[in-house]
């Protein structure tokens, strides 16, 4: 996501969160330009610390993302600030969406856009919106819905659905509603992804990547694709989730991007002794994961050997 941002935006500082020490050391040694690394005993505070136990990993990543935005908007003499996932890369700039934003309209969110498929069984779920690029300017108005979400998280953040709420994410359903200064980004090219990518078409003019369209022929520049799912697998197999990716997709952005991170998890492994590449047990754990390994395994659905895409 950073190789892919210095690629396509000129000016940026991107504030990275380091959730463990070698996660720190690593990021620390780099010295990346554009970017200050925080880390966990600078940002967790006694709130988060007696919540931790009470979650997962990812549980409590999705509890904190609230918490890291106050954090620099608390910290750092900044007017805005978007929270970006790390499986996002970047194509071309994401200013376009931030210029979507005005004087009344200060916190920026957008929506799954769901492929008709991908919304019968994940909208109930999973949301209208997504916590994948989300901006906050830095006034009350914004700071006010943010301590809202960011309490709402602190009581409850779990990775299921319950009572109409999953993760962070479902709270955001109603923000629309409540709040005059939401904006809803009207840019479908932020926000292309594998619950929605079966509406378009990956265009490319030769080795460049050119954008995409809806499949009626309209023409869009792709901001993002947010590379949801992607697991590599100690079989040697790489994951790719339950959607289905087409083929051009799949050539055109998946094999690129994989092979990146490949080069890249080498390039760590060479510097950091400590550092090993961390695949995913493919071992399942209870009934329903033992379904869902078997039916993968049987079928290959979106399962991909890595010495295919060399």
């Amino acid at each position: 996501m950073y190789e892919s941002l210095k690629v396509n935006v000129n000016n940026f500082h991107l504030y990275i969160f380091a959730f463990d020490n070698l996660s720190l050391k690593i990021l620390n040694t780099l010295n990346l330009k554009n970017t200050t690394i925080i880390s966990l005993k600078e940002f967790e505070n006694q709130e988060l610390l007696n919540i931790k136990p009470t979650r997962t990993k990812a549980e409590y990543c999705w509890t904190s993302t609230s918490s890291t935005i106050e954090y620099v908007l608390d910290n750092y003499d900044i007017h805005c600030c978007t929270y970006i996932d790390s499986d996002l890369f970047f194509y071309s700039s994401p200013s376009v969406l931030l210029e979507e934003l005005n004087d009344e309209k200060t916190v920026l969110i957008s929506e799954h856009r769901y492929s008709w498929f991908a919304k019968i069984y994940e909208e109930k779920r999973a949301g209208r919106f997504c916590v994948q690029f989300i901006t906050f300017k830095n006034n009350s108005e914004s700071r006010a819905i943010l301590t809202r979400w960011k309490n709402q998280c602190i009581d409850w953040c779990y990775a299921r659905f319950e009572d109409g709420k999953f993760g962070d994410q479902k709270y955001l359903d109603e923000w629309p509603v409540l709040y005059n200064n939401v904006k809803i980004s009207e840019n479908i090219g932020g926000g292309v992804a594998p619950w929605n990518i079966k509406k378009y078409k990956i265009n490319r003019d030769g080795d460049s990547l050119t954008g995409f369209e809806i499949k009626s022929g309209r023409f869009f520049d792709l901001i993002y694709y947010h590379f949801h799912y992607v697991r590599f697998m100690d079989d040697g197999y790489i994951d790719l989730g339950w959607n289905v990716i087409p083929n051009d997709t799949l050539k055109n952005l998946y094999v690129p991007y994989i092979n990146t991170i490949i080069k890249i998890e080498r390039d760590l492994e060479n510097s950091f002794d400590d550092y090993k590449t961390a695949y995913y047990s493919t071992t399942p754990s209870g009934l329903k994961d033992y379904i869902k390994h078997l039916i993968k395994h049987i079928t290959k659905l979106n399962l991909v050997k890595i010495e295919s895409l060399n």
